[in-house]
């Protein structure tokens, strides 16, 4: 694979856009769901935010892992976007840099997909769901991985 970072500063995109979906106007209390459980979703978030960390580490050419302390829920979403946007940054700038894109997409970018997906089954569970949409037709644009993102074209 060239160092040509687009595919998956796409799917950093696409990971703001569904995530930001997932975490928006969440129900009070949603971070501790389910209640004793040592997977709740505000360590499920906060291990999000952990793997987009280690991703710019990875970048970066010195790779770090922090298992961090869940925030209160609109800190730790803050700190997750902030942390996307800057793995977002340094692909822009550098591509894969010190690491490679199949490796950097096979470990940290489809582990936070599969737990954003792990929050949205979680809503659903704790009586929050959430619309269903067709993401082939969502406004998904490179770059675009802050928490604002444009409304969705198509729910059901």
């Amino acid at each position: 694979m060239t160092n040509n970072p687009s595919l998956l500063r796409h799917t950093l995109a696409t990971l703001a856009y569904r995530l930001g979906k997932v975490v928006r106007d969440a129900p009070e209390g949603f971070t501790t769901y389910p209640d004793g459980d040592t997977q709740c979703a505000g360590k499920v978030l906060a291990h999000i935010g952990d793997l987009m960390d280690w991703a710019i580490s990875l970048v970066d050419g010195a790779q770090k892992w922090n298992d961090s302390k869940p925030l209160t829920w609109a800190d730790e979403v803050a700190r997750v976007f902030k942390a996307i946007e800057t793995f977002d940054q340094r692909l822009e700038q550098t591509g894969a840099g010190a690491s490679s894109e199949e490796r950097l997409f096979q470990g940290p970018i489809a582990d936070a997909l599969t737990h954003t997906g792990q929050l949205a089954m979680m809503r659903r569970l704790a009586g929050c769901k959430m619309k269903g949409e067709n993401y082939h037709k969502a406004d998904i644009v490179v770059g675009r991985v802050s928490l604002d993102q444009t409304p969705p074209r198509q729910e059901f």
